[in-house]
């Protein structure tokens, strides 16, 4: 074994525990292993349950001030290490190391400390009036829940996993994580600041591994009461037939196909700059991305002609790199997936506009000349029954298709089993409002994207997932109401 090779623990009860065997973790960039991971199963996931038990009665009556002090401490140590996260979550998930200083660390501290602050300000009581005829008074209090069973992806690895751990324990309850085991680094990185920051112990722990053992082991244990994942549809499914018989609390986060609408009264430069970044930022790996454009028929082909343009101005190459704008793919088969729909999409009647099969072939410097790589492409000329026009695809890969009136689009827009979010663009405020309220999406943004606000829901509509994170809604997730009658 590489004397630099990353030899990660679970983190368990405070402290780090080896596992008894450990499955391997790319680097996307060159193609190599440069991280073990624990493949842990039931008997991990039982030790991180009874820590997470134990800790809960403690931790659920800590004070929500002292909560929230010690949750920014977590942020402002991470912060701290800002050049080390951004590079391990790059390392991790072959984004740019710019993007991940930007947008991926930041936006995990600000989780920390947005949920701080809203536990302090959160009502956890409501009154009603005094039953004058019984003599009676009822109201309402918020509880911690329990142990909460948080699983997350691997495309924002930190990012999101604090958008879950923040809420659940700020609200008091204690958590047993897994992270993707394609990006667990920075999770690990975290977990060694918990106990700086005062974090108790079992009050968070990390059990890494795969999916149908230790995610499985999780979403089936009995004393798991809720569950938050985010991830793809299909295991969306499988977790809520497998929590089924527990009638566990379930908020999945899962696909999308998402679709901007451009109107032909648009401000083309903002419209433009924004959805090539919409398109194609972390490589098209975001749940959030742009995969279908919509563009009114009398502006098609001049916003077509200037997106490709613009499209092939950006590059891709070493994560490292700061004039990198698109890294590798998260695995050589999510590459292979997504260079498989780019051939369905020929297949299918498309035309390869730019990017793979129409540009030439990448050339990359070593050690990245077995990373996983491609082009931004772009295709038009698809029907919208097409698989590549309906399905989930996660990469670098956007259809760009004319419309003529605001009725079509919107039933076309609205033709696919998903409903996360969607953009459209126009200068006319009643086409904006009227729009954005027909559209199925959980997220409309209208003349911008990824313009986000804690306090507002989040989530999607149809196969898109189940409930809403957010200030009010994840507190009310991972809480539960309980009301109290006294007669007076």
């Amino acid at each position: 074994m590489a004397a630099d090779m990353l030899m990660l623990e679970n983190f368990i009860n405070g402290q780090f525990v080896p596992c008894k065997s450990h499955i391997d973790s790319y680097d996307p960039s060159t193609g190599k292993v440069y991280c073990k991971v624990p493949d842990s199963d039931q008997e991990e996931v039982d030790m991180a349950v009874k820590a997470a038990r134990d800790a809960f009665e403690s931790w659920s009556k800590t004070p929500p001030e002292l909560r929230a002090k010690i949750m920014r401490k977590i942020a402002d140590l991470i912060e701290s290490k800002l050049d080390e996260f951004a590079e391990a979550e790059s390392r991790d998930q072959g984004k740019p190391v710019l993007l991940a200083k930007t947008v991926d660390i930041p936006r995990a501290c600000l989780n920390l400390r947005f949920f701080a602050s809203t536990i302090i300000n959160a009502s956890s009581m409501n009154h009603s009036n005094v039953l004058n005829k019984v003599g009676a008074v009822n109201y309402c209090v918020r509880c911690p829940i329990g142990v909460a069973g948080l699983i997350s992806p691997w495309n924002l690895p930190l990012y999101l996993l604090t958008f879950k751990i923040a809420p659940a324990i700020a609200a008091g309850n204690t958590v047993v994580c897994k992270p993707s085991e394609m990006t667990s680094v920075t999770a690990w990185m975290m977990a060694k600041l918990m106990n700086e920051a005062g974090l108790p112990p079992g009050v968070c722990n990390l059990v890494f591994g795969t999916g149908p053992k230790a995610g499985a082991a999780i979403v089936k244990h009995p004393d798991i009461p809720v569950i938050s994942f985010t991830g793809s549809t299909a295991t969306g499914q499988t977790i809520t037939q497998m929590s089924a018989p527990f009638y566990k609390k379930l908020s999945l986060e899962l696909g999308g196909k998402n679709a901007a609408i451009v109107f032909d009264d648009a401000d083309l430069e903002k419209c433009l700059a924004t959805t090539i970044r919409s398109s194609f930022a972390n490589q098209g790996e975001i749940c959030l991305c742009t995969s279908r454009v919509f563009v009114q028929k009398g502006i098609f082909d001049k916003f077509l002609e200037k997106f490709v343009e613009k499209t092939r101005q950006l590059q891709v190459g070493s994560p490292k790199d700061p004039g990198t704008n698109l890294g590798a793919l998260i695995s050589k088969d999510h590459l292979a997936k997504v260079l498989g729909y780019v051939k369905l999409a020929v297949n299918e009647g498309g035309e390869i506009v730019c990017g793979e099969g129409k540009d030439p072939p990448l050339n990359l410097p070593s050690p990245h000349t077995e990373g996983y790589f491609m082009h931004p492409t772009v295709i038009t000329g698809l029907a919208d029954s097409t698989r590549c026009m309906q399905e989930e695809i996660f990469g670098p890969v956007v259809a760009i298709v004319p419309f003529e009136t605001e009725e079509e689009v919107i039933k076309r827009a609205n033709g696919v089993q998903y409903g996360l979010c969607a953009v459209v663009w126009t200068e006319n405020v009643s086409r904006t409002h009227r729009v954005s309220q027909q559209l199925q999406a959980g997220t409309v943004w209208c003349n911008c994207w990824l313009v986000r606000d804690l306090n507002m829901p989040f989530g999607g509509f149809k196969a898109s997932g189940i409930g809403r994170e957010g200030a009010t809604e994840s507190y009310e997730f991972y809480t539960e109401a309980k009301t109290i009658c006294i007669k007076m």
